[in-house]
């Protein structure tokens, strides 16, 4: 699963593609209404696209993301402090649950250009 959020002056907007082992892509977007920072949007965005795997009743999944931070704070190598991070990384760390086998990863912003589009459609 890549996923991606923008936030900016014009607004937020969040994007997740499943990608199945066969090449099957499985893309989702969304505008979100309310203000937020960048983080928050690519926190909304991995969420997004994890309870699209839950309803699809996937157990294994690989989640790529251009944010560090993201990606440290869930596997509880970097703390998180921020109050309005900590609430999606609660969430988070319910829908892992769900999973059988979830892995994240980094990957630079460049290379996560589908995600990154659907973010902001």
């Amino acid at each position: 699963m890549f996923f991606d959020g923008a936030s900016n002056f014009k607004g937020a907007g969040i994007g997740a593609v499943l990608v199945s082992e066969m090449g099957q892509h499985y893309p989702v977007s969304a505008k979100l209404r309310f203000p937020c920072t960048n983080n928050m949007a690519k926190y909304e965005a991995c969420i997004l696209g994890l309870n699209m795997a839950v309803d699809m009743n996937i157990q294994e999944l690989l989640v790529i993301g251009d944010l560090d931070l993201l990606v440290h704070q869930v596997q509880g190598e970097w703390a998180t402090k921020n109050s309005k991070i900590l609430t999606y990384f609660h969430h988070m760390q319910e829908l892992k649950k769900r999973l059988m086998k979830i892995e994240f990863r980094h990957m630079p912003r460049i290379h996560n250009e589908f995600a990154d589009t659907l973010a902001n459609l």
